[in-house]
């Protein structure tokens, strides 16, 4: 458990060891989420990067990319036709 001080402004420092979980580097953005009345603190970037990958998910399958190996072949057959 790590503790902070808010501010007269409303900021507070996160603990270096929260910034390292949360893989937070100086200018990121942070995420407040809720749920059943808890507040989570999240890396907004990495939260857009698994809704990316979750959207693309439906669309790897529709051209039968079920896993690394057969995206890195798509990859590079659209390399060679350029």
């Amino acid at each position: 458990m790590e503790l902070a001080r808010v501010s007269s402004k409303g900021q507070i420092t996160i603990p270096i060891e929260i910034r390292k979980k949360l893989k937070l580097k100086e200018g990121d953005k942070v995420l407040f989420a809720e749920e059943n009345g808890n507040i989570f603190v999240l890396n907004a970037s990495l939260v857009a990067l698994k809704e990316i990958q979750e959207n693309m998910k439906d669309e790897a399958k529709k051209q039968y990319l079920n896993s690394e190996e057969d995206v890195n072949e798509y990859v590079e057959k659209i390399r060679e036709e350029r």
